[in-house]
């Protein structure tokens, strides 16, 4: 009987620490397109935890919890065609602190190493200085300075801010 009590007075004690833990969300974000494709991402709010990423060998695909990107037509970015279909959205290394962004074809389970051959590599900016966010926000935006003119894809987790060109 004892134990019983000491495991309800437990339930009772740790009950709340689970009701305050803060939320995540599934998201999705669709836009039309300057081409005309509908384009739809589908992502949950990830805790931005930039170690995976950082510690990613040069050249590789990085994604967190891997994003999808729907096209219904399509598309392109600085004069590389993107055909209708899925694509799973993530980052690609070119150095300490150089990511360019890509899209690779279908879909990624977790955990397994892309084939690069399936990547697309989009028309895109990179910046650290853009703050910080604390959970992975993915958008599409009217285009700015060198994409005036286009729809942005944009993804910013941790400090990590990538916006590529889709027209």
């Amino acid at each position: 009987m004892r134990i019983l009590s000491v495991l309800c007075m437990l339930v009772l004690l740790l009950a709340p620490s689970f009701s305050l833990a803060h939320p995540h969300f599934s998201k999705t974000v669709s836009a039309k397109l300057p081409s005309g494709a509908e384009a739809t991402i589908a992502y949950g709010t990830t805790p931005a935890n930039l170690t995976h990423a950082e510690s990613a060998p040069v050249g590789s695909f990085v994604t967190p919890r891997s994003p999808k990107l729907t096209l219904t037509a399509a598309a392109s970015s600085g004069g590389t065609a993107i055909p209708a279909g899925e694509y799973t959205i993530g980052v690609v290394k070119n150095g300490a602190d150089d990511w360019t962004m890509g899209l690779y074809t279908g879909g990624l389970a977790r955990g397994t190493t892309p084939d690069m051959a399936k990547v697309i590599k989009l028309d895109s900016m990179y910046s650290s200085s853009m703050g910080t966010a604390d959970h992975m926000l993915l958008d599409i935006t009217p285009g700015h300075g060198k994409f005036e003119g286009k729809a942005v894809l944009t993804l910013h987790f941790g400090t990590m801010f990538l916006a590529g060109a889709l027209s």
